[in-house]
């Protein structure tokens, strides 16, 4: 199973709690977060991009960095882990996301990704006047195809001539091209996103939920794994889960309720305020599945894993049995300890990672 680490570009990681660990991002804690993750043999590290953060008590997601120019600078002091930046498809056009990825992958020598984002939350972009309205719902998929297409025929060809409904190339050129291929992550869990990200994508996000569920995520998968079957390409399923670990299951769990008794539910509400622009009704749809599975009040965005160090290896076993599932991408309370808990006290118990840890 990949292994890889949802590095804190953003203030607070993914608690959104007053009495969780609290940090501003900065360049040097993501590098000394990735450079454990390269260390402990992890094989790639994503940074996510948010203009908006959520506020309330916690100012959650108030700080961020960018993405690009994070992964870039990371890209120079690593040398073997797959590094992913997030493109926001509405900040930019796809030459320009193109380029920038081209050149990541000269400075990381081929180790370089992107993941694609639709846009969901409307003031990330009405701030700055460039959201497209309400109708942008209905077609994002298709923007973010075309999007794709066109980078894609970049990095193959240095050239694009694509005229779709969204965008016209001119003879349009990019070269140098890159030196690898550059994967397409997406994380689209709506019946429609899935499609899509099974036709564009080499990887999708298929999110869990839940405490101490990690196959709940089956469902979500098996429709990714449907998916790619209908058309005819491979995308493997990555699922994203936060890992808060102890001594004993006790003592992680006293965290975790420490965690959740400082819900900061201002910036819930700010947030699911805003899920509510989304008109879709899937159930496994971000924003839906939060309610779906009762999980509207937690203070987090997906799943968590809590217990012992060999509790956790166990249940991120039972993960990567699920049919489609090809990793897990972490995040954690506290990055740094959490990191040094994982690398040194939960992977060496992990069967499903025993190949990946033995000597080259």
């Amino acid at each position: 199973m990949r292994l890889g680490v949802f590095i804190p570009i953003g203030n607070n990681g993914w608690l959104i709690s007053t009495t969780s660990p609290k940090y501003r991002p900065s360049f040097d804690l993501n590098a000394d977060v990735v450079r454990k993750a390269e260390t402990y043999g992890f094989d790639f590290a994503l940074s996510m991009i948010k203009l908006h953060g959520f506020g309330g008590p916690s100012e959650f997601w108030d700080y961020n960095l960018e993405s690009f120019t994070l992964m870039a600078g990371l890209a120079a002091v690593t040398s073997r882990i797959q590094l992913f930046a997030t493109c926001a498809v509405l900040t930019m056009p796809p030459p320009i996301a193109a380029r920038m990825a081209v050149t990541i992958d000269s400075i990381s020598h081929g180790r370089f990704g992107v993941n694609i984002i639709s846009g969901w939350q409307r003031r990330e972009y009405a701030q700055m006047g460039i959201w497209p309205g309400k109708d942008h719902y209905d077609r994002r998929y298709d923007y973010c195809a075309e999007y794709v297409t066109v980078m894609r025929e970049l990095w193959r060809t240095g050239r694009s001539e694509f005229r779709g409904d969204f965008f016209q190339m001119d003879d349009c050129r990019c070269l140098p091209m890159p030196a690898a291929d550059i994967p397409i992550i997406c994380a689209a869990q709506s019946d429609a996103g899935t499609r899509y990200a099974a036709r564009h994508a080499d990887y999708n996000f298929c999110s869990s939920f839940g405490v101490n569920t990690p196959t709940a995520v089956t469902e979500s998968v098996a429709r990714l794994v449907r998916a790619t079957t209908e058309a005819g390409r491979s995308c493997g399923a990555l699922v994203s889960t936060m890992i808060i670990a102890d001594e004993t299951d006790a003592a992680a769990m006293a965290k975790w309720n420490h965690y959740v008794a400082g819900t900061d539910h201002q910036a819930i509400a700010w947030r699911d305020a805003q899920a509510e622009d989304d008109p879709t009704r899937d159930p496994l749809a971000g924003p839906n599945k939060r309610k779906t599975y009762g999980m509207q009040q937690l203070p987090t965005q997906g799943g968590v894993l809590v217990g012992s160090y060999a509790t956790i290896a166990g249940m991120l076993d039972d993960l990567s049995k699920v049919p489609g599932v090809q990793g897990v991408m972490l995040t954690f309370d506290d990055f740094l300890i959490g990191m040094e808990q994982f690398g040194s006290r939960i992977q060496p118990l992990m069967r499903s990672r025993e190949s990946s840890l033995q000597p080259a």
